[in-house]
């Protein structure tokens, strides 16, 4: 007869108790601790079964192992693929989390409209009917009610259900290429007494959507909630068991979606797509430099041109400044798109080393359609945006800022510079202010005039409509 006995599971970060605490030990959270009933099974004599990610566990020499690549499965969506580096491997499973609303079950959806054209998916909602994926997949399909849908591929099967053996039997019966599970917090196994979406179900279930993958070769895509504080629900242990994790990101107020790979063991990591919300899903974005920059006003004082890298894409985007005279004893740093704390060293080394006066100015930063920029290269472009904004001066319309700041107010060269010049080039841009490279040799890229400075007042007037740089070494290319 099996023992039963009780345990306390923090649903943040899995830490167990046996006693009920208000407060988690490890990560710090109130009232997360929730009990779970553990039934103890007798170990048996018997010969344990197999449960493994190949169906047997027997050591073999590696030299016997099958090295050879594995073919990828082409995706129609080109920024998507481009995520998952390059298509989408058979037998992986990849999560996809991000907030709720953002676009998830819709480019889950797109993805596997134009994917069933080829092979056969099966799509397992536990949150929407039927019905409501298929009006869903009529308009992301630019269909309507009245043809039935029956443009709609045969080969995209829907069902739903939470309950995770009777989905792995559908599985069995199917035999599909690609599944779909919407979402991983609504499953649950019924021989648990956890309830769905507590970090045990969330852990045990994912576990075998694992072991179905690898024993089968079916490509498993897993879509997951996001917690207030922005990380995936039933956290890091779902991290862990998958292959690669995505994150659609973007202000629900703005147009454009980002999908951000975090963890990819088939691809690089921080690679970035770019999508354009639009009335029949979400569009690829293909130059997003282009797009950032096209709503832009140009010789507008507190703008200036950043070059950042997403991944191996480098993206320009604009940095808005502006200053205002304080009412307040203690001016105000509001960012927006930038980090905090980079803000403040900014301010503190524009305030100290250029000898601007912002104690008695309120000072905010923008990042133009709603992206997050986290590298320190995009400091010189911050830096000229709110001295712009100061002196009611326009930055150079055709000139680009990358450069990391220090605090002596020195400037450092960022890694993959010749990539972003080359991005800056290719869109017009005429001049590239950087930090003074200190080992010559290679020569920067052509159709762009490289003004390298070792200073941030020095870049600023060189920045700086009406300005030069003093002690600069400018090369035409």
């Amino acid at each position: 007869m099996s023992k039963t006995h009780s345990r306390y599971v923090c649903q943040e970060c899995g830490r167990v108790t046996a006693s009920y605490m208000g407060k988690c030990p490890q990560c710090g959270s109130f009232n997360t601790m929730i009990e779970e009933v553990i039934h103890e099974e007798k170990i048996s004599s018997k010969k344990a079964a197999v449960r493994g990610l190949t169906g047997r566990s027997e050591p073999r020499p590696i030299g016997q192992i099958s090295g050879d690549v594995e073919e990828r499965i082409p995706l129609p969506i080109g920024e998507f693929a481009r995520v998952l580096g390059g298509g989408i491997v058979p037998g992986s499973i990849v999560l996809v989390g991000g907030d709720p609303g953002i676009g998830k079950s819709t480019l889950m959806l797109q993805m596997t409209l134009e994917m069933a054209h080829s092979q056969k998916v099966l799509y397992v909602s536990g949150e929407e009917s039927e019905r409501q994926i298929k009006m869903r997949a009529m308009r992301l399909a630019h269909t309507d009610e009245g043809k039935d849908g029956n443009s709609l591929p045969d080969e995209l099967l829907l069902v739903t259900e939470t309950n995770l053996e009777t989905i792995l039997n559908h599985v069995r019966e199917v035999q599909p290429s690609l599944l779909i599970i919407d979402s991983i917090q609504t499953i649950y196994l019924s021989h648990m007494d956890s309830s769905a979406g507590s970090v045990s179900q969330v852990r045990e279930c994912a576990s075998q959507l694992r072991e179905l993958a690898k024993t089968s070769g079916i490509s498993v895509f897993i879509i997951g909630h996001v917690t207030k504080e922005g990380t995936l629900a039933g956290p890091r242990v779902l991290e862990h068991i998958v292959d690669t994790v995505l994150y659609l990101e973007g202000d629900r107020f703005q147009a454009y979606r980002l999908l951000r790979s975090v963890k990819n063991r088939f691809g690089a990591i921080a690679e970035v797509g770019v999508f354009e919300m639009r009335e029949h899903g979400l569009k690829e974005v293909n130059n997003p430099s282009e797009a950032f920059l096209s709503e832009r006003m140009v010789n507008a004082p507190g703008s200036a041109i950043a070059v950042t890298m997403e991944g191996t894409r480098p993206l320009l985007v604009e940095v808005q400044g502006l200053t205002s005279p304080t009412n307040f004893g203690n001016a105000r740093r509001t960012p927006n798109g930038v980090d905090y704390n980079r803000l403040l060293m900014i301010a503190a080394v524009l305030t100290r080393r250029v000898g601007m006066k912002l104690a008695e100015q309120d000072l905010f930063v923008n990042v133009v359609s709603g992206l997050q920029i986290d590298e320190p290269a995009a400091d010189l472009a911050v830096a000229a945006a709110i001295a712009s904004s100061v002196r009611d001066t326009p930055v150079k319309a055709e000139a680009v800022l990358i450069g990391e700041i220090g605090l002596a107010g020195e400037l450092r060269m960022p890694g993959q510079m010749m990539l972003r010049l080359r991005e800056a080039a290719k869109l017009g841009f005429k001049t590239a202010i950087i930090p003074k490279k200190l080992r010559p040799g290679e020569a920067w890229p052509k159709g762009i005039e490289v003004i390298e400075v070792r200073s941030l007042k020095q870049a600023l007037e060189a920045a700086l409509l009406g300005g030069d740089a003093p002690g600069g070494r400018k090369q035409a290319a």
